[in-house]
């Protein structure tokens, strides 16, 4: 099973995947964790997340954690495939419970109440095909594998 987990090939079409990904994703995590970039850290977003968007606590703490370290596992390459999913759930989740009523696209002039999905949408493409590929070249997942080998 942990073969599966971390199987990967040696493409670099992986790699980039993951690292925008996981770049894209991080400072996201970071608001969400530390307070940075205009966050509202841990405590902040836990309690939003809590009470005003009325998640259950476990959630609302996955979503914090999968986004902060998932980020990181990303640009890792430490279980991919796993963490694919995660940030996938968590994008799905944001897209349909936040961004829906919104539309489609992006809020990029003012012009509407709040953000579209479109930024989500990508979100959960990138992570399909990372969840299929795996971490790709220059992964942990792929180092870790040859060690079971």
């Amino acid at each position: 099973m942990l073969e599966t987990l971390l199987s990967t090939t040696d493409s670099l079409v992986p790699l980039i995947l993951r690292l925008t990904l996981g770049i894209v994703i991080f400072p996201h995590g970071a608001q969400k964790l530390l307070g940075w970039f205009g966050g509202y850290g841990f405590k902040g977003t836990y309690g939003y997340f809590t009470t005003q968007a009325g998640l259950p606590g476990v959630i609302a703490f996955l979503v914090i954690i999968g986004e902060s370290f998932g980020s990181v596992a990303l640009i890792l390459g430490l279980l991919t495939k796993f963490t694919a999913v995660s940030i996938g759930i968590i994008m799905l989740g944001a897209a349909l419970l936040v961004h829906k009523p919104n539309g489609f696209f992006l809020n990029w002039f003012g012009a509407q109440k709040g953000e579209g999905m479109e930024f989500h949408i990508l979100a959960i493409g990138l992570a399909i095909a990372l969840t299929i590929s795996g971490g790709g070249a220059y992964s942990v997942d792929s180092f870790l594998l040859t060690l079971l080998k």
